[in-house]
């Protein structure tokens, strides 16, 4: 009795499930990534706001104060959040030797806004003290990175 022909078609069968094996797991594999289009607010920094939205006097701004190579008086609109480092990709890019290249983000959650530090080296200062993880920030907090320092403003109807 012949054999080879048998083997043959065996290869070739083992081949057809393997190549619909690796079929199925792709089309898994798209399917899920299609659902799953936003990142979990939890992963990526962003928390949803509540019912009702923000209140209506939480604009706010950081203003410079000195340092960072920055004009003092410029104004950095946190609307979406902003954040602070000697990177490129920072929002607000600082002349600091002090400062890492990601040491700080601002960020609103609900009506009130916070502060933290991204395990910088040297660490961010809120009202003289340093911070670790995030903090709330009141109207004329002061904000210190290394040698720079901001302020932090409420602006709109019921903030004086």
């Amino acid at each position: 009795m012949d054999t080879e022909p048998i083997a043959v078609a065996l290869k070739f069968g083992f081949l057809a499930v393997l190549y619909l094996f690796l079929f199925w797991v792709a089309r898994s594999a798209f399917r899920e990534l299609r659902r799953t289009s936003m990142p979990a607010p939890e992963a990526t920094g962003f928390h949803p706001i509540g019912p009702g939205g923000r209140a209506a006097a939480t604009d706010a701004s950081l203003v410079v104060t000195r340092g960072g190579g920055l004009e003092p008086g410029e104004r950095f609109d946190l609307f979406g959040g902003i954040s602070i480092g000697r990177s490129n990709d920072a929002d607000v890019r600082i002349e600091d030797g002090y400062a890492s290249g990601a040491h700080a983000r601002l960020y609103s959650r609900g009506a009130n806004y916070y502060v933290e530090d991204m395990n910088s080296t040297n660490g961010t200062f809120l009202n003289g003290r340093r911070l670790d993880g995030e903090a709330e920030l009141n109207d004329l907090d002061e904000v210190r990175i290394g040698d720079t320092e901001f302020r932090f403003e409420l602006e709109g109807p019921g903030v004086e």
